[in-house]
């Protein structure tokens, strides 16, 4: 299982990057992608949406099942990754890359998410 070292994680199964001017990135883990099978849907948060941590922002649909998507993290989204919505297949083929989900205005500081070494042995990996 592939987990970068550089991003923290949500017992969700979502990822997230450190803020770069205040603005952090979003996606879902590998293990997450791959237990969803073939995503082939996708719905994001708009933005200027506001997300709250721990709660549903928006929806994963593959051929198995449909997955809330959950924000790890409180804040305004400040862009969704429209390329993804245009092929949802992203998400499995590039999880931590092309198949990130949106960007989030950071409110304060997460203080529930695991580290990479964290996340592999909660994961299972």
């Amino acid at each position: 299982m592939n987990n970068p070292q550089q991003l923290r994680y949500s017992k969700e199964h979502e990822w997230l990057s450190d803020a770069v001017e205040g603005v952090s990135t979003v996606g879902i883990t590998e293990h997450a992608a791959n237990a969803l099978g073939d995503v082939v849907y996708v719905q994001l948060p708009e933005v200027g949406d506001t997300v709250t941590a721990g709660e549903t922002c928006g929806e994963l649909e593959s051929t198995k099942s449909v997955s809330d998507l959950y924000s790890p993290v409180t804040g305004e989204i400040a862009e969704v990754n429209q390329d993804v919505v245009d092929d949802p297949a992203l998400v499995n083929t590039a999880p931590f890359e092309g198949g990130w989900l949106f960007k989030v205005k950071v409110s304060g500081e997460p203080d529930d998410l695991l580290s990479a070494e964290e996340y592999t042995a909660f994961a299972g990996g």
